[in-house]
């Protein structure tokens, strides 16, 4: 009996030792008994409590479920059992519809939500309520219903120039010239004259020599002159025009004057009318009326062609046509070519109908001034169908070229 009391007294202590360690690591489970806890009912088991719904003030909380570091021991005998596969939920088997997740904490809480305080309170609003004026009020903007006004541009005109609107009507109503309305009229129109003059209305007078030269070839050795002037203005202008031809001895072959009335018909080109009187050694003169245009063609050639009609009803035409080539700013090389044709015969004057004659020639100059330069050339001349006969049948070659010596200047 003593030894079985002595063993009971020297194993309480341990005992009691036991009990404490396993009442510290099942602190977690307050409220439970280290007895076995009775199974739930299966109602209970296989119906959890409903989780709470977030509303939109309470943001969404996941609770994080953490690992009961007890699952799968015994508790009925506080013995360590041997750990299952998967761990067992450490709530299982315990009700939780009591239980309810906390709503977090809200950040705001504590802090004063009341609107900001109006900037503008106690000022005085009453001149911004009304609002601003209509830059186009009383404009009629129908015509801005589609989108931009239809302004006519260059595109819309034929030719690609400016479209040209008329004048307002109430720009007709006061004097043709503004002015007038605060100065004398009569010393306006004085100053609008001499404007006129000194800006477009301007009057020249103008002497060209074309060619003054002598010729040497095969034949006789003779001179031949070109020269024509203008006096006017730029739009109307009285021109005149002589030419001819003779021999060195002294004889005159042919020679003729023109005096023509020009008026400019478009840029660089002039229409032509007036009369041309034809002199001649053997007393046979002629007197023409003329027709023709005069002008500076593309490129920059200078052409010339007229008709003539004799106080006979001979018909006479000629077409000149040459170009300066520059070569340097002094020199020039200018080729030139001339075509006489006409509608009839002429026995008096040697004259076949058709083509009668052409003349080419090429000569180069040097320019001492721009006012004067001597040249040195050569010129070829062909006479053609009668006109050819006429000129065998005088014992001359129809067809003759000469060398040339000249000057050409203008004043």
């Amino acid at each position: 009996m003593s030894r079985a009391l002595f063993a009971a007294v020297a194993v309480l202590p341990l005992m009691l030792a036991a009990g404490s360690a396993l009442a510290q690591t099942h602190g977690g489970h307050a409220g439970h008994g280290a007895q076995a806890a009775p199974a739930c009912p299966p109602q209970a088991r296989s119906r959890p409590a409903p989780k709470p719904k977030p509303s939109a003030a309470t943001p969404r909380v996941t609770p994080r479920v953490a690992t009961d570091p007890h699952a799968g021991h015994d508790e009925r005998g506080a013995q360590a059992a041997p750990a299952p596969a998967a761990a067992a939920d450490p709530h299982a088997g315990h009700d939780m519809s009591g239980m309810q997740i906390a709503p977090a904490a809200d950040p705001h809480a504590g802090h004063s939500m009341a609107p900001a305080a109006d900037p503008h309170a106690g000022h005085d609003m009453s001149a911004m309520q009304t609002p601003a004026a209509d830059p186009h009020a009383g404009h009629d903007m129908s015509a801005m219903a589609g989108g931009a006004p239809n302004i006519p541009t260059s595109v819309d005109a034929v030719g690609g120039r400016m479209v040209e609107t008329p004048p307002p009507a109430a720009a007709r109503a006061a004097p043709a010239h503004a002015a007038d309305l605060l100065f004398d009229p009569a010393v306006m129109a004085a100053s609008r004259k001499q404007l006129l003059a000194e800006n477009g209305d301007v009057r020249t007078t103008a002497v060209l020599i074309d060619t003054l030269e002598a010729g040497f070839g095969d034949g006789e050795e003779g001179y031949s002159w070109s020269a024509q002037g203008w006096t006017g203005g730029d739009i109307n202008r009285f021109w005149w025009k002589t030419e001819g031809e003779g021999a060195l001895d002294g004889k005159l072959h042919e020679a003729e004057v023109q005096a023509l009335y020009s008026r400019a018909v478009a840029p660089f080109w002039d229409v032509q009318a007036g009369v041309r009187q034809a002199f001649r050694p053997d007393g046979d003169d002629t007197t023409h009326l003329t027709v023709g245009v005069q002008g500076v063609a593309p490129y920059w050639f200078e052409m010339s062609a007229a008709a003539f009609l004799s106080t006979e009803g001979d018909l006479t035409a000629r077409v000149e046509a040459e170009y300066d080539q520059r070569i340097t700013q002094k020199w020039i090389l200018q080729p030139a070519i001339e075509v006489a044709m006409s509608a009839s015969d002429i026995p008096e004057l040697e004259i076949g109908a058709g083509l009668t004659s052409v003349t080419a020639g090429l000569r180069l100059r040097y320019e001492i001034r721009k006012e004067f330069a001597p040249y040195v050339g050569v010129e070829w001349t062909r006479s053609l169908g009668d006109t050819a006969d006429y000129v065998q049948a005088r014992g001359l070659d129809p067809d003759a070229v000469r060398f040339v010596v000249g000057l050409k200047a203008w004043l």
